[in-house]
């Protein structure tokens, strides 16, 4: 919460921020540009992708699916509250290959082989869904960011996977761990690689409507 919400006057029901995921990554990244969620409401949903699914189409889509569950059970536990449901989804691809989180050391080890010396894609989708909100409509942005690894050693590669870092992350590396050593470039948005565009995610808060709440109460932004 911030010291803006802090100060809605009394009698004013002020409008909620809902994170529809327990990522500690993205809770740290909205509290880097000032933003506690009220609640943190993970949605279980199946992140498998369709047969023939492309990357942008399902981190689109899962955010979508993340944000409505979590909206769904906001309203039932909730129902005369103002709240903005954030559901976020990242998807790491090379090519049009999906490169999910790894079962296991192995797993990762193949999706590490397979980036190393090499360009690859991570997409993030943001969806933004307003409930119990008059004038409020939802929204989504999806942002591509292109990564680029530097070769790396069958040592150096071990060496990954001993960090540990590769567990619960698309793709087996977490652009704020030890991976980082051999990253060469990073082309887009530095926080949609780590779980959460933040540029895009302030400017869908920034563009829900206030005004139409009883005694306007102020934006997190």
């Amino acid at each position: 919460m911030t010291d803006a919400a802090r100060s809605t006057p009394p009698g004013v029901v002020r409008p909620q921020l809902v994170l529809a995921s327990a990522s500690p990554r993205r809770l740290a990244l909205l509290r880097q540009i000032g933003l506690v969620p009220d609640h943190v409401q993970p949605a279980n949903v199946d992140e498998r992708p369709l047969p023939g699914e492309l990357p942008r189409n399902l981190a689109t889509r899962l955010a979508t699916s993340k944000a409505l569950a979590s909206a769904g059970q906001f309203a039932q536990a909730h129902p005369d509250v103002p709240a903005a449901i954030l559901g976020s989804d990242t998807v790491v691809a090379c090519g049009r290959r999906i490169l999910g989180k790894a079962a296991d050391e192995e797993e990762a080890r193949q999706s590490l082989e397979l980036l190393s010396g090499r360009r690859h894609k991570v997409i993030t989708a943001v969806h933004l869904k307003p409930v119990n909100w008059p004038g409020a409509k939802a929204s989504t942005r999806t942002v591509a960011t292109h990564v680029t690894f530097a070769r790396f050693s069958k040592q150096q590669l071990e060496a990954l996977l001993k960090q540990g870092d590769w567990r619960d992350k698309a793709g087996a590396y977490a652009l704020q761990g030890a991976a980082a050593a051999f990253i060469k470039d990073v082309g887009g948005s530095p926080s949609g690689v780590i779980g959460l565009p933040l540029f895009e995610t302030a400017q869908l808060l920034r563009g829900l409507p206030f005004g139409h709440l009883p005694g306007s109460p102020p934006s997190w932004l």
